[in-house]
């Protein structure tokens, strides 16, 4: 089974960049489930309930997100439906406190039959204050029968996501790392065959700071003034990473970093 995971895709640019290659990347990858992160789809901060359907539509099974997913207010009531339809498929981080919109694990079968599991958590170092994503997903993998489970940690930290990553070697398929918009070099399986990547990197601009334009946040840091931060447009790529595993016991076998450049 291949699973092939797209990172934080940021604006126009990052939806058009998906919109305009997934299909082929589907085919060339043989992809049986495709899982992205699309917190920041809308303008670089946060996801419509339009964005989210027509990211379904162009083949995305799953949308996983983070810290940006209440930017846009018209996210929540998508989010609070009957648990059917495909806002289910759209997550936000599982150690999340109770009471919020939406959910934060999803359990599907790919296209020939296979269950999966996918998994959205968020980290706590330098970010806010959330339940423990350790013990959070303790409790959720003790729920599940699929073998096959994806775990999506949106953390700042490479330490917390490294750890978590050890954390779970063996128990899940995969721990991607998203949130930090650059791409590592570190992907690996661990022993137990857990794939692992500290960060898949974003599907956006590049020619800017992590999607923004640059002489904002140059601005920024030189007068330490607010203002509205706008996407930049240039030099827009796709960052994802496929992952080989055994539908029958979950273990992955190999883990890639693609880069798809406009």
């Amino acid at each position: 089974m291949r699973i092939l995971f797209i990172g934080d895709i940021f604006g126009r640019g990052g939806r058009n960049i998906v919109r305009d290659h997934l299909h082929d990347l589907m085919e060339q990858r043989a992809a049986d489930l495709v899982i992205a992160n699309g917190e920041n789809a809308a303008g670089g901060f946060g996801i419509t309930p339009q964005l989210a359907d027509e990211l379904f539509q162009l083949g995305v099974d799953v949308i996983t997100t983070g810290n940006h997913i209440w930017d846009k207010r018209e996210i929540m009531e998508y989010m609070q439906g009957d648990g059917t339809g495909p806002a289910q498929r759209l997550l936000r981080p599982a150690n999340y406190p109770s009471g919020l919109p939406g959910r934060g694990l999803y359990e599907g079968q790919t296209r020939k039959g296979c269950p999966y599991a996918v998994i959205n958590l968020q980290g706590r170092v330098f970010m806010t204050s959330n339940d423990d994503p350790f013990r959070t997903a303790d409790q959720l993998l003790s729920q599940l029968r699929a073998k096959v489970v994806l775990v999506d940690f949106h953390a700042e930290a490479t330490s917390e996501k490294i750890a978590l990553g050890w954390y779970l070697d063996g128990r899940v398929t995969a721990v991607v790392g998203t949130h930090t918009h650059v791409p590592t070099a570190d992907e690996r399986v661990l022993p137990g065959g857990t794939a692992y990547i500290t960060d898949v990197g974003m599907t956006g601009p590049y020619d800017g700071v992590i999607g923004v334009q640059k002489e904002q946040i140059i601005s920024r840091f030189l007068k330490n003034l607010p203002m509205r931060f706008e996407p930049a447009t240039a030099d827009v790529r796709l960052c994802a990473v496929v992952i080989e595993c055994d539908d029958q016991t979950g273990r992955a076998s190999s883990i890639q970093r693609l880069r798809l450049d406009e």
